[in-house]
């Protein structure tokens, strides 16, 4: 009698953990897009520069980014739910709305196929206007000094850093250098 009381919250709870790793995952996935266009707008390719572990934090990384991923996600599901409660409890109306085709059987998988399809379209555009306005910022951000071994020193803007490589912007276009190679970073700060 006591596992019966128990299997409804360790199912609820199962549950909990795939839409949890799902939406991590989901989350990993728009982080990448995001990331790519932030630096594609400069021409460089981020997939050559980062490793696994820059995109594992990639949604985290930026509070936006990260923010964009819940309200996507949430209102994802807001949407597909309450498509479904509008379904069920007004199905004449919602026959009318869509001239009927709701009863027919290949009705509900062309539904989530549109639906899953139009996020993917709202992200990638999503994306693309992230990458322009992280561009802006970038361009009115205060130059940054590299200095190397031997006096040798790079200036531009700082567009990002990977664990290995950090980005710089100037006028002859973008620049990826290795950390390694670089004996100092220098801010330049308003006074």
């Amino acid at each position: 009698m006591e596992n019966k009381a128990k299997s409804p919250y360790i199912k609820l709870l199962q549950e909990s953990q795939t839409i949890l790793a799902l939406s991590y995952v989901a989350a990993i996935g728009i982080g990448m897009l995001f990331t790519y266009r932030k630096y594609d707008v400069f021409g460089i390719n981020i997939f050559d520069y980062a490793d696994v572990f820059d995109f594992l934090i990639a949604p985290f990384a930026d509070y936006k980014i990260l923010l964009f991923t819940l309200i996507s996600l949430l209102l994802t599901y807001i949407i597909f739910k309450s498509d479904r409660a509008y379904q069920r409890y007004f199905p004449k109306s919602y026959n009318k709305m869509n001239f009927g085709l709701g009863s027919q059987k290949w009705y509900q998988p062309l539904r989530n196929i549109s639906l899953a399809i139009l996020f993917l379209l709202y992200l990638f555009m999503a994306a693309k206007k992230y990458g322009e306005l992280t561009k802006q910022d970038i361009l009115i951000n205060e130059n940054v000094t590299v200095e190397f071994a031997g006096d040798e020193k790079k200036t531009g803007k700082m567009k990002g850093k990977t664990k290995d490589v950090v980005f710089l912007v100037h006028e002859g276009g973008a620049e990826a250098i290795p950390l390694s190679l670089a004996q100092s970073i220098v801010l330049h700060l308003k006074p």
